[in-house]
């Protein structure tokens, strides 16, 4: 396999192990699913030239936000499963270890910490979520487990 097949394999299998962990609490502790809607609607709103809201739920719904927001999330894993299958380098590729693959996943919530959350009026790394300590908590686990599927996409 190349680089960028790799890449892709590993971003596919942690995006779908971080939605299978979603499920798990979802079932077990009740927790809400994602809501990708928003995110597509975000995705939207971006294209359109608007990158921070108040609050995106109050902005008005757009055709397909939810299959926007699920394509979107699955092409940021795959983009993050090729960043680090090319930051690693064949050598990692041909022997993964997980460190590399959970450090790297845990500077990725950057992202979501630091734009996704405070664009779409979430503040800084959940501030103005009802629980931030919780909301952080979860994302960090959520990106522990997909530094999981980085490391078990990259022994496929």
């Amino acid at each position: 396999m190349t680089i960028l097949t790799e890449g892709i394999v590993m971003g596919l299998v942690a995006t779908a192990a971080m939605d299978l962990w979603g499920l798990l609490l979802n079932r077990l502790a009740g927790l809400p699913l994602s809501n990708w809607g928003r995110a597509g609607r975000w995705v939207v709103q971006v294209a359109q030239g608007r990158v921070f809201h108040d609050d995106i739920g109050a902005v008005a719904p757009v055709p397909r936000e939810v299959q926007i927001g699920w394509a979107f999330h699955y092409a940021v894993g795959v983009i993050y499963g090729v960043a680090l299958a090319v930051l690693m380098g064949p050598g990692w590729l041909a022997a993964p270890t997980f460190l590399p693959a959970w450090v790297f996943s845990i500077v990725m919530i950057g992202f979501g910490w630091f734009l996704m959350q405070p664009a779409m009026g979430a503040g800084m790394a959940a501030s103005r979520t009802p629980n931030p300590w919780r909301a952080r908590a979860l994302g960090l686990a959520a990106h522990t487990v997909f530094g999981l599927g980085l490391w078990i996409g990259a022994m496929v």
